[in-house]
């Protein structure tokens, strides 16, 4: 019913900047908070930013200052400008939302399939 669908991913040398896109399609009445999270090998799934229906955010100590969490309500997209990529950014990135939909009513959390991000040093 619902789908997210990430792009952008790839492989950069340290320094460099990507941009991660998320789309959501589906029977979709109201996009709620939105998020990304990132897995690299050997760690846990990690919170990377995070943003609200307002625009308000948030980012993991890691990556404030150089990582961009932004929306576009009307498209149904979230982005993530990423700048000044290290090696340890490498990982798979996955787009997460708090979907709501109508008839039937649910309010549910939705996940993206991933998008590989390799840094090179």
């Amino acid at each position: 019913q619902v789908q997210l669908v990430e792009s952008g991913g790839g492989l950069v040398q340290a320094g460099g900047s990507l941009r991660l896109s998320c789309a959501a399609s589906g029977s979709i009445v109201r996009l709620n908070t939105m998020a990304w999270y990132r897995q690299a090998p050997g760690n846990s799934r990690e919170l990377v930013a995070r943003i609200t229906v307002d625009g308000s955010s948030n980012y993991a100590d890691s990556v404030k200052g150089r990582f961009t969490i932004s929306r576009d309500n009307a498209k149904r997209m979230v982005y993530l400008q990423m700048n000044s990529l290290k090696p340890e950014d490498t990982a798979v990135y996955y787009c997460n939302a708090e979907v709501v939909t109508m008839n039937p009513y649910t309010r549910r959390d939705s996940w993206g399939q991933g998008t590989q991000v390799t840094v090179s040093s």
